[in-house]
Order: structure tokens, then C-alpha cells, then sequence
């Protein structure tokens, strides 16, 4: 569920024949007067929709699931995963730091990623069919990793 909420000004500070057709228009909306000093309304505008089964994460949330449920074996299994998961990201982070203390090497990776991220932008995000493929490879992606 979103919601978002507004400050509009008050209706008592609009004055003379702006207060008449600036809210004479609006419809009728669900609000609350804030602090009289700060002298404007709160419209608080709620949003819910059907939530998606078919997402990724709640996929990859069941099958670690299923896995889990099935025998002990694989939960030794999956438990050595996580483990190995958290000893490359640790990895990772201290190699990081280990390349950032290097003095140029910084720069010249950091100019790498501005232009792989401006390509990749141009490649699969900015039309319409290109991100379509990008959907489909990152489905195959996911169906070829998980077994599916």
C-alpha cells in the first residue's frame, strides 16, 4: 500500500474571489487541519493494489523454502551457501577498500562504471523492445539458476 500526503494552503487564507473558484472546482477529499500555526491542510491519498505472486524475490523465497522443508542433507546445503554468501561479501568489501587506498586506480574505475552504466542505459532501458529483452534474459536468467 502507498500513500502520499500534501500540504495545501488553507481555504480561510485564500482570500476574495480566488477562495470561490480555486475550491468550488475540487471534489470533496478526506482531510485533516496540521498545527494551526502552520495554517494548511494535510490530504492524505492511499494507494493499494493486488500484490504480484509471480515476483522474483517471492519465487527465490520459496524455493530456499522448499529446499529447507525437503531433507537435512540439503539444508547442510543451503546453509553452507548462506555461509559462503557472507565470507564474498566480505571478501568483496575489503578488497574494495584495499583497491580504493590505491591512488589512481579509483578514478579510472570510477570513469569504467559512468560508461558501462551510460551504455547499459541505452542498450536495454531507454526503448521499449530493448527492455522487453532485458525482462526475458533476466527470466531465463533466474528459471536457468533456480532449475525451472
Amino acid at each position: 500500500m502507498a500513500s502520499i500526503t500534501a500540504c495545501l494552503p488553507s481555504p480561510l487564507s485564500v482570500q476574495g474571489r480566488q477562495k470561490q473558484s480555486l475550491f468550488r472546482t475540487l471534489p470533496k477529499l478526506p482531510f485533516s487541519p496540521l498545527n494551526e500555526k502552520q495554517n494548511c491542510l494535510a490530504i492524505v491519498a492511499k494507494a493499494s493494489g493486488e500484490s504480484s505472486e509471480s515476483s522474483t524475490s517471492l519465487t527465490v523465497f520459496k524455493s530456499v523454502q522448499n529446499v529447507w522443508d525437503n531433507s537435512s542433507e540439503d539444508r547442510l546445503g543451503l546453509i553452507g551457501l548462506g555461509f559462503a554468501g557472507i565470507v564474498a561479501l566480505w571478501a568483496s568489501v575489503n578488497l574494495i577498500t584495499a583497491i580504493d587506498k590505491l591512488p589512481i586506480i579509483p578514478n579510472a574505475l570510477e570513469l569504467i562504471g559512468i560508461l558501462f552504466s551510460t551504455w547499459f542505459v541505452y542498450r536495454y532501458l531507454l526503448f521499449k523492445p530493448d527492455r522487453e529483452e532485458l525482462f526475458q534474459i533476466i527470466n531465463k536468467s533466474v528459471s536457468d539458476i533456480l532449475g525451472q
